[in-house]
């Protein structure tokens, strides 16, 4: 499987669960998982997490653009199909307005492109006044999971290291 990752693992995975300074691990699997083809996320991402200016911002300039892909010709035609079902699914002005110009748009139509699972802390909901990632993902035949599922799948360990 090929994996897409939202902002919202990168800014959990920091702050609370694998934070840059106490578990390098993590951080060195999604390195080497992308080197072999199988991690990813895209550059709006990049901006969001470079927007927060700190380590994880340092830790995302850091990673080549192979690791945050750009938008190839066939994102539009995914956009398209992504802004239907949005359109199609009864969801506010508001709501539509906001998601059409965040990175989740974006990752999903990606996702589309290039038959990723999309990796995301979110959870769906039946709410017409927020598109969630999941909802939409489902809405348009894409998988979806959380990174807890993702490394279990790809069964990812981090062992402490053993003193002599």
């Amino acid at each position: 499987m090929r994996y897409l990752l939202d902002a919202n693992v990168f800014m959990a995975a920091n702050n609370l669960h694998y934070g840059l300074d106490f578990c390098p691990a993590f951080w060195d699997w999604l390195i080497d998982r992308n080197q072999a083809g199988q991690v990813f996320s895209i550059d709006k991402v990049k901006d969001e997490i470079e927007a927060g200016d700190d380590e994880l911002a340092e830790w995302a300039k850091a990673q080549d653009e192979r690791f945050f892909l750009k938008p190839d010709s066939g994102i539009f035609t995914a956009m398209g199909q992504v802004t239907n079902w949005v359109n199609d699914n009864g969801y506010t002005p508001d709501a539509k307005n906001t998601f059409f110009q965040v990175a989740d748009y974006w990752l999903i139509a990606h996702a589309l492109t290039g038959d990723f699972v999309v990796v995301t802390h979110e959870r769906p909901a039946d709410t017409l006044n927020k598109v969630k990632i999941p909802n939409v993902c489902v809405g348009v035949g894409l998988k979806v999971m959380t990174p807890f599922e993702m490394l279990r799948h790809e069964r990812a360990r981090f062992v402490l290291e053993r003193s002599a």
